[in-house]
Parts: structure tokens; sequence; C-alpha cells
């Protein structure tokens, strides 16, 4: 293919379109970049979700008119940004399509410099409290390399290759600037997603290969640069859980992102706001609407906010910082009465005076929850978060005209406590943050009790219960319970962090459950999931009964992924 000497409206659309390809095939290694060594990163699925709702919007545009064109990637940009890192990335391409909707004859080297510059601008602008050794690092000492080589008399392609060159080294020096990347033996996920696009770039432009995705074991493809940089190479084995764009993850433990209406001289009041609750804040928009995304430990107090100064949030998403994985499993419509009918409100079934509609997922638990009594089940969970529209559906279709919501994961909590707002029927939440909370708290339910007494009832049972969870590590780190290598089984007790390990997924279910099990303990239950095998369970009754035989033992085939064991101690 002959090399472009300027960036003209189809090489643009071409450029968008190749990135978001490239950022969907790496997002899995992407996502490795994680502040635990469990399957909970979103960083690539963050990035290449927002690209999907770019390229939707450039898709509706006319593919001559780069005026157009431009403005469907802003508003798509602006609209579909996801996490924190998809929104410094809304603002990236923001500003490089605000630059070059003015290039009516295409940008050259000088047009690609100003546009990255603008770029870098947008994302420094839209964080309240910029951190160095993250994405914007890298988008600015890139652009800097940029507009150096065009004043130099480059060409766009030569412009380009500068670009990107800058782009690698100072992703490979960003744990130079942020401790806790230095600390967890990787770069910042979100600059290296972001030197995917350069390479889309480049590869419009010259036909230069794009990286090739490898195999998803967290150290390959377009991340390679996580665990093989010099500054990686240059450093000791030993790693302490750490991650990319975070100071700290004990400081800030939601995310909550929405979008908000608001008048344009209001946002620096609101900024000054959130500030005083979070941080990792970015807020980008303009003309009456923002994408509002903030790290805090008070979510009440981050919609407040926006209420406060005048503004009026809607859409409002909120994700457990320590809980997110990476796998996007698909929304399971599971049925309640033998697969008739779809999950949610089930038609036919006897009037009560209070329903229950639960969140989960996995086959098992959804045929638990309804042997309990739920009449309407959504299918959710860690980062298969259910919209507030889907949670109100579910409610509107039970046949009670007084509602309990079971969200059974913390990111949900909030979600559903926006639903009595939204319906003339009575709706209470009871927190329950996990599968076997979601249990207890059944165990107590009475259809025929209001759901107020029900709520009392519910909360107390769900407090007694401690619960524990089993998964395997995706790469080498270090934790309080010692060096945690890839592949290894891990036991994590909420609200506790990490508290066994070891290469036997006995070993680690038998120390996570002398951690959780007490002298008080008097039913423990034990919710099976992907991975479980007979032989284990087994194992893990008989060591109950061994070491703890005054403790009543129950066994539910839960179906739930990346998890092959839940616990949950009463």
């Amino acid at each position: 293919m002959p090399t472009l000497e300027r960036i003209n409206t189809e090489a643009l659309r071409n450029v968008v379109s190749t990135f978001r390809d490239a950022v969907k095939a790496h997002a899995g290694a992407l996502n490795r970049l994680n502040v635990y060594p469990v399957p909970d990163g979103d960083t690539g699925t963050n990035m290449a979700r927002t690209l999907e709702a770019v390229v939707a919007e450039m898709e509706s545009a006319e593919r001559d008119d780069l005026e157009a064109t431009c403005d469907a990637i802003s508003h798509g940009s602006l609209m579909g940004a996801r996490g924190n890192s998809g929104v410094i990335l809304s603002q990236v391409l923001r500003g490089i399509a605000s630059t070059l909707k003015s290039e009516t004859q295409g940008a050259d080297g000088h047009g690609l410099a100003a546009a990255l510059q603008a770029a870098s601008a947008g994302a420094y602008q839209a964080v309240l409290t910029p951190i160095e050794g993250t994405i914007l690092t890298v988008v600015r000492d890139s652009a800097d390399a940029a507009t150096a080589s065009a004043t130099a008399g480059a060409t766009l392609l030569e412009v380009a290759r500068a670009t990107r060159a800058a782009g690698q080294v100072s992703l490979d020096h960003t744990p130079e600037l942020l401790p806790v990347l230095e600390e967890a033996g990787v770069v910042d996920a979100g600059g290296a997603g972001y030197l995917l696009l350069l390479d889309a770039l480049l590869h419009v432009i010259d036909g230069v290969p794009l990286p090739e995705p490898e195999e998803d074991d967290g150290s390959g493809g377009a991340v390679a640069a996580a665990f093989d940089s010099p500054s990686a190479a240059n450093r000791s084995g030993s790693r302490k859980v750490g991650g990319a764009g975070v100071v700290d993850v004990a400081d800030q433990r939601y995310e909550v992102m929405y979008f908000m209406d608001l008048d344009d001289p209001l946002i620096d009041a609101f900024k000054t706001g959130w500030g005083e609750i979070g941080d990792s804040i970015v807020v980008v928009g303009g003309d009456g609407i923002w994408n509002c995304h903030v790290h805090t430990n008070d979510i009440g107090a981050a919609v407040e906010v926006a209420l406060d100064v005048g503004g009026r949030p809607k859409q409002i998403r909120v994700s457990d910082l320590f809980e997110e994985v990476d796998d996007e499993h698909a929304m399971r419509e599971a049925a309640m009465t033998g697969g008739r009918a779809p999950a949610g409100g089930m038609a036919g079934l006897p009037p009560v005076t209070t329903a229950v509609v639960g969140v989960c997922v996995g086959d098992g638990m959804v045929e638990l929850f309804a042997q309990l009594g739920v009449q309407g089940v959504v299918s959710g969970g860690q980062t298969m978060n259910p919209s507030t529209a889907e949670l109100l559906d579910t409610v509107e279709h039970v046949n009670a005209d007084q509602v309990i919501i079971l969200p059974n994961n913390k990111n949900i909590v909030p979600v559903a406590e926006q639903v009595d707002a939204l319906t003339s029927k009575s709706v209470v939440v009871v927190p329950t943050v996990s599968m076997a909370e979601g249990i207890a708290a059944l165990i107590v339910y009475d259809p025929e009790a209001s759901n107020e007494d029900n709520r009392a009832r519910m909360v107390e049972a769900a407090d007694s219960v401690t619960t524990g969870e089993v998964t395997q590590a995706v790469r080498d780190t270090k934790a309080d319970v010692g060096e945690i290598h890839e592949g290894d089984w891990i036991g994590i007790v909420k609200g506790g962090g990490i508290v066994s390990c070891a290469p036997a997924l006995l070993d680690a279910i038998f120390a996570l459950l002398d951690s959780i099990v007490g002298d008080e303990a008097e039913l423990i239950t034990v919710i099976t999931g992907d991975g479980a095998t007979a032989a284990v369970t087994d194992s893990i009754t008989g060591w109950l009964g061994d070491h703890h035989a005054a403790v009543g033992v129950e066994v539910h085939a839960g179906g739930q992924p990346l998890y092959p064991y839940l616990f949950g101690v009463e």
C-alpha cells in the first residue's frame, strides 16, 4: 500500500476502527495488569467497550464527511466512555477529532502533532488531580515527541514513528514515576492500551503490522512491556500487591460513574465537591452534559455532590474495585420454572404480600433461589452489574405490591437502592454482598409479612454470615500471606483480603476455612461453581467433619464462574 502523506477522512475512520479491533484483541492482556492476582482487571474491557461505542457512532456518519465523522467520534467517546481508562481515552479521541475536524485537506505531520497535543491537554484537563506514571504521561510524552519531529520538518510517517517510539519509552518508565507500579511489577495498563492507537496509526499510514496478541497469560501481546520492560527486568522477583493507575488500593473502594446535566459554569464547583470525597476524578463533556468518574468510599456522597450544585445525575454505575473481574460472561436469562419463562417476574406465580427479586449468576443459584421463594431473578454479579432499568423491569413484573431486592454484590447495592423512587410499588433493599448472605436472608423470608418486617429479619440474618471465596492467581505477586505465583489457589475473605495461598486447591481452601470458621460457628454453606469436583467437595465436607464436627454443613450447586467454591459461615 502507498504511504499516506496526509490523514484524510477515510484514514481517520480506519485508524479508529483499527484501534478498536486491536484493543479488543489485546483486552485480556491489558486486564491482567491488576491490583490483585485474580481475574479482576478491566482496563482492556473498558477501553474496548468505549471504542465499540465510538465506532458505532462513527459508522452512522457519512463516510466522506469529515465534520460529521469527527463529531461522531467526539459524541461517541463522551457517551460511551467506561471506567477511568475509558473516560481518559475518550478525551484523547475527542482532542484528536476536534483538531482534525479543521484539517479539510488532510492532516500532515504538523496536523498530527497538533491533534496529539490537543489530546494530551484534554486528558489532563479532565482529571482533577493528574498522576504521573499513568496514561496521561504516555500521551503527553508522545505528543511532545510528535511536536519536536514536526517542527524539524518530518513527514507524517516520520512524525508517527517518533511518536510511537517516545510512547514506548514513556510507558517503560511509568514504574519509576508511580511507586505502586514498581511494587506490582507492571507498567500502566492505560498507557499500554494507548500505544495501540499509535500502532493503528502506523498501520494505516504505512501498513506497519499490528502487534499480535499472544496467549492470554498476562505477559503477552501489546503489553509485554508490563513484565519485560527494562524497568521491570531490573527489579527483584518479589512483588507486592499493587496496580496500574492507583496510589493505594485500600484508599477508595468504589468506582462511581454517571452522566450529569449541569450548566457549564457550575462544573468547577462540582469538581471541588468531588475532590473532598474521592480521587481518580475525571469529568469530561460540556454544553450541559458531562461524563463523570470518581473513586470513593462514599457512594451516596458521590451522587449528592451533583444534586448539591444543581446537577441531575443519570445512568449511575457503581463498581467495587476489589471485586472486578475481567471475563465478560453472557448474561444468562435463566428460567425459574423449568425453563419456560424468562428471568424476571414469573407470570402465573401466586400473589404474595412481599416478593423477592434476587441478583445471581449460575444456573444452580437460579434454581436454589426459586426453591427459597424468589419470584424474580436478574442475572448478574461482579462486573456483570445489572442496570437500574433491569431491576426495575423485574420488580414491575413480580406478583406483589411490596418487593425486597437482594443485590448479592456490593456493586449492585447502590443501583438497587434507586429502584424504589422509580416505581409505584414499595421496594426495600437488603444489602447482601454475596450469594451466601442472600441464601441466609432467604431462610427467614416470609412472603406474607410486609417488606419492612422482612427486611429487619433478613438484614440480621445476612449480617450473621462471614463469607470467603477461592480462585486462581493470574500472575506472580506478593501479599500479606507471602509469595503468590501464577496458577496458585488463593482464599479471599470479604473485607479481609487474601488470607490463604497454595499450589493445591484443597490446601488453600482448608487455610481459608481455618480463618473464617470460629468456635461459635453453627452452619457452613458451601456453594460450588465452575471447576468444582465431587472429590474436592467430599474432601471439604470431610475436613469440616474432622475439625468442626458440631457445625452443620450445606452444599449447593451454584454454577458461578471463576470461583469454584464460595463459603458462608453463620
